[in-house]
């Protein structure tokens, strides 16, 4: 047995109700039965909560390389910039003009090697990095190093021999 309650809904809802009724080929009653029920179940809003936090969790990922990355081209930027001032010495005046003009044209063959590289997707630093830092295959699983402890014995063993 159903009960019977009494409620007052906007004009717009109730047509949208209507006319999902009629596309749906069910009732008002079922509809909004079904709708309540939603409403009130837990499981649907825990599976869009576990989702909303399962993209939360790849965005920070995503974010957290993204820092890494910014801290990997600061330090580098920075360290290339004292690099820079410690090797440069001071020009004479007579010379400033046409090192500030040489600097320009060097200046505008960077940017336009830069798009070139942009361009065609090659990231010159991302690879000098991906070189330099270590990856989990490179280092000793536990079973490894248990060998080559086990394994270290013996070979002690047989130079005293």
């Amino acid at each position: 047995m159903k009960s019977r309650i009494n409620v007052h809904v906007s004009d717009l809802n109730v047509a949208k109700l209507h006319a999902l009724a009629l596309r749906r080929g069910r009732t008002l009653t079922d509809l909004v039965d079904a709708a309540l029920t939603e409403y009130f179940t837990d499981a649907s809003r825990d599976e869009r909560d576990a989702a909303i936090v399962r993209r939360l969790d790849r965005l920070t990922r995503q974010f957290d390389r993204l820092e890494q990355k910014d801290t990997v081209l600061g330090e580098t930027l920075a360290l290339f910039i004292r690099y820079f001032l410690m090797v440069t010495p001071a020009l004479p005046a007579g010379q400033i003009d046409a090192a500030r003009a040489e600097g320009e044209k060097q200046f505008n063959l960077f940017v336009e090697q830069l798009g070139r590289d942009l361009q065609s997707g090659k990231r010159v630093l991302q690879r000098a990095v991906d070189e330099a830092m270590a990856e989990d295959n490179q280092f000793f699983t536990d079973e490894e190093l248990d060998r080559l402890h086990n394994a270290a014995p013996e070979r002690e063993g047989a130079g005293h021999a």
